[in-house]
């Protein structure tokens, strides 16, 4: 089961490939100045994953206009996710939790998908300037997109 809103979301340092090289990227960078979503995907490289991260990608000035950063997160290496984003047009920044810690703390990972063990589900966190998670939303079916509006919605 997810974490619950209410609940104090917990810190993560990941790392971002951009054309620079490696970026560590931490919860810490937006509290006190703004909200945060967390994006959780399975797989780089599939067309669900790639739906929503495009979708988020092309509508990003709504959130912006929220004052909301934006965050993928998926279990994938770096490379593979900068590769993807390349690829596809992807724009929000995608961190690598390639360790499979912070899935684990927001309690988002599947014990098994296809085969894989730890993958992120889909899950979506909106989490305050505070630091608590004030709205939350995760699928056991990885073909579920999160929904949007009620994403939006909790930023508002």
């Amino acid at each position: 089961m997810a974490l619950s809103t209410g609940t104090k979301a917990p810190e993560f340092t990941l790392k971002q490939k951009t054309a620079d090289g490696l970026k560590d990227v931490s919860l810490a960078d937006t509290l006190g100045e703004k909200s945060t979503v967390l994006l959780f995907f399975p797989f780089a490289f599939t067309s669900v994953c790639q739906e929503e991260l495009c979708s988020v990608s092309g509508g990003f000035e709504e959130y912006d206009k929220l004052n909301a950063a934006v965050y993928g997160i998926s279990c994938d290496s770096p490379f593979a996710q900068e590769a993807f984003a390349k690829a596809v047009g992807i724009t929000i920044p995608l961190l690598a939790d390639y360790n499979h810690e912070v899935c684990a703390a927001y309690d988002v990972k599947y014990g098994d998908l296809l085969g894989f063990q730890g993958v992120s589900k889909r899950s979506a966190f909106v989490i305050n300037p505070a630091g608590d998670i004030t709205y939350a939303w995760s699928s056991d079916d990885p073909h579920d997109l999160p929904p949007f509006d009620e994403i939006k919605a909790a930023l508002a």
